[in-house]
């Protein structure tokens, strides 16, 4: 899918210009970008749109099915603010298939947001340490998926093994 993409058309961007995009996102996620004085740029891999901040890609806008528009931390963002909302947690046993960039099954989720709800982007982190593995659309609410033991819960858009999570150019 990626391998075939590549960053075109950076350059940079005023604050005031993406400041609904990063308003919506902050919201979102119950975050705070804070990025007063951050040297933001803006630029397309693939069908998505990239923020980068002082160069690391840390956000991507894309399209749904139903061609709605959401914007989300990428694997490099959600490494500067782990308390983000919209996590699922996962078992050990899941992270080698999450790492092969395979769709979340809901057998592997030991805990979830119970503000999820189906169709949103979620991002899928290791129970024990935390730290995100990947990104995706949610199939079930956070309830549902938390107390569910079969089928499949997260369609897997972006994951560790990525060439987006070591994209710092």
């Amino acid at each position: 899918m990626s391998k075939d993409w590549s960053i075109r058309k950076r350059r940079p961007v005023r604050r005031k210009n993406i400041a609904p995009l990063l308003k919506e996102l902050e919201e979102s996620l119950q975050i705070d970008l804070s990025v007063d004085g951050a040297f933001l740029e803006m630029a397309e891999y693939g069908p998505w749109k990239m923020v980068f901040m002082d160069k690391i890609a840390k956000t991507v806008e894309l399209k749904n099915e139903d061609n709605e528009r959401f914007v989300f931390l990428t694997l490099r963002g959600l490494l500067d603010y782990p308390g983000s909302a919209k996590w699922i947690e996962v078992d050990h046993g899941a992270i080698p298939f999450l790492m092969n960039g395979a769709d979340c099954m809901v057998a592997g989720v030991q805990a979830a947001d119970e503000n999820i709800e189906k169709g949103e982007l979620v991002w899928i982190r290791d129970m024990t340490h935390k730290k995100p593995l990947a990104i995706g659309w949610s199939l079930l609410d956070g309830k549902e998926m938390a107390s569910s033991t079969k089928g499949k819960g997260i369609k897997t858009l972006h994951w560790i093994g990525d060439e987006l999570w070591e994209m710092e150019v």
